[in-house]
């Protein structure tokens, strides 16, 4: 037989590649036996949400945005689901590009049959469930109907974003925001009474992103102008960042994140910091190590603001971002583009903690881990700075990015429990920019409640089902009540 018969062969069959319209995610779907089933329908299905930390548009919140169709509100901004695409070959124009929206969701839904055990394929058909009672199984054959019905119901009141919380039960939803917005949004929306509470979370990556000294310049130029103070100096970066940490304090931040490749340890005035400023300024490049140290100092600085104010801090670490350039020219960042690093992480983690915690400013703090390789490392390190003065006050955070997926939900779940306590983690969050994304609170539930389950079901664990149900409880929604102080 030719080469090119086999081919013809391979795309023949590929052709008859066809998913049946059955449901498969029932009641009792990823619970395994009758105790996890137990655990999840009494004590954490119909539990609130506190979402905090995502990254969904304040503005559409505010303003209770009604989405003109699915591809709007489902598509748009999900890298991950562009990443798929372009897997399959998907051409950039119906991904990112200017196809009209309805060609672009009918090219996802031809791409989900293809996501078979990508997470991609249990979120899709979560979220079409739950907020459009569609239980069929999307695909090439029902991909333009599937899209008209949603767009039709999306028109409801139901479905505004507002609506599309208030299905999810969600109480909270902490947004991220750079130093410089005006949360103008968070205002309206705490003026207007909207629910669920909006609040801002302190994101200032850009405040210490010194590679680049023209870009760097022109972000300064910005955050002098909000903070009314003239920055010549690293002092005035300070005071400018320190004015801004207030700002937000006043309009019900509580909350910081930060998204490093791995946090920084140096002694203090290993190199002098107004230098290096001063060199930024004249936009003369920095050297890396003296990169890394503008980081780390400005951070030290920032975290004692944290301290003062009595937030919580987080550190997402571990991704290794933009790491294709011709992508990155044509697209701009956040496009899917980002893969995980295998940075070195625990020793100047742990000097960066403690050097907060030596003079007891170190806060409350969730540090997420991006390279499973690390999940020990990191479930370690926060036993390190637990001082007994708040419960889990060092967090080992939820599983993240590439890791929030089954497989890395278990890993993260074992490792906090065999080296810390399970039933002191403040649970789920979406980091998702798309309002469809709330289901994943209830996969993380499902996960955490046969991981449970299936403990008892082999005599690992006593068939206490209230006992056991209220741990399920805390880490599904009070612990990180408690935790935060909503």
């Amino acid at each position: 037989m030719s080469q090119t018969t086999d081919k013809n062969n391979l795309k023949s069959k590929s052709n008859r590649l066809r998913i049946s319209d059955t449901a498969f995610i029932s009641e009792d779907f990823l619970l395994q036996n009758e105790f996890a089933k137990r655990l999840y329908h009494n004590y954490a299905k119909k539990l609130p949400i506190i979402d905090y930390h995502c990254h969904l548009s304040p503005q559409h919140i505010a303003e209770n945005k009604q989405f003109g169709n699915c591809t709007q509100v489902w598509l748009a901004g999900d890298h991950y689901k562009w990443r798929a695409m372009r897997t399959l070959g998907v051409e950039e124009k119906f991904i990112t590009g200017n196809a009209p929206d309805k060609a672009k969701f009918e090219k996802w839904a031809e791409t989900v049959p293809y996501t078979v055990r990508n997470p991609l394929y249990h979120w899709t058909h979560l979220e079409l469930l739950r907020y459009f009672g569609i239980d069929t199984l999307l695909n090439e054959k029902n991909g333009s109907e599937i899209y008209e019905q949603t767009s039709t119901i999306l028109q409801e009141k139901t479905h505004s974003t507002l609506g599309l919380l208030k299905q999810m039960k969600v109480e909270v939803v902490c947004t991220t925001d750079d130093p410089t917005d005006d949360l103008e949004s968070h205002q309206k929306a705490r003026k207007d009474g909207i629910e669920p509470k909006l609040l801002p979370t302190f994101r200032p990556d850009k405040a210490y992103a010194a590679e680049n000294p023209a870009t760097y310049i022109t972000y300064l130029e910005k955050l002098s102008e909000v903070s009314c103070v003239t920055i010549n100096s690293y002092k005035d970066l300070i005071d400018a960042l320190n004015d801004r940490v207030v700002y937000f304090h006043k309009h019900g931040g509580r909350l910081s994140d930060h998204g490093l490749e791995q946090l920084y340890h140096f002694e203090l005035g290993s190199y002098n910091i107004e230098t290096l400023f001063k060199k930024i300024k004249n936009k003369k490049p920095l050297e890396q190590e003296e990169i890394n140290y503008f980081k780390f100092e400005t951070l030290l600085h920032l975290c004692k603001m944290y301290h003062v104010q009595g937030w919580t801090q987080q550190f997402h670490l571990g991704a290794l971002r933009n790491t294709n350039q011709r992508m990155l020219a044509q697209l701009g960042p956040d496009t899917g583009f980002d893969s995980i690093g295998d940075f070195s992480q625990a020793v100047t983690l742990s000097k960066f903690l403690n050097a907060l915690d030596s003079t007891n400013q170190l806060s409350k703090t969730i540090i997420y881990n991006l390279n499973p390789a690390d999940n020990e490392v990191m479930a370690t390190m926060v036993g390190n700075f637990n001082d007994g003065s708040v419960k889990g006050k060092i967090q080992f955070g939820s599983a993240w990015w590439f890791l929030d997926q089954k497989d890395g939900m278990e890993k993260q779940i074992n490792a906090l429990s065999n080296l810390g306590l399970l039933s002191c983690f403040v649970g789920m969050l979406t980091d998702s920019r798309s309002f469809l994304s709330f289901p994943r609170h209830e996969y993380f539930r499902r996960i955490l409640c046969n991981i449970i389950g299936n403990d008892v079901e082999n005599g690992e664990l006593p068939a206490d089902e209230e006992w056991l149900g209220n741990i399920v409880s805390d880490i599904s929604y009070y612990n990180a009540k408690e935790y935060f102080g909503f």
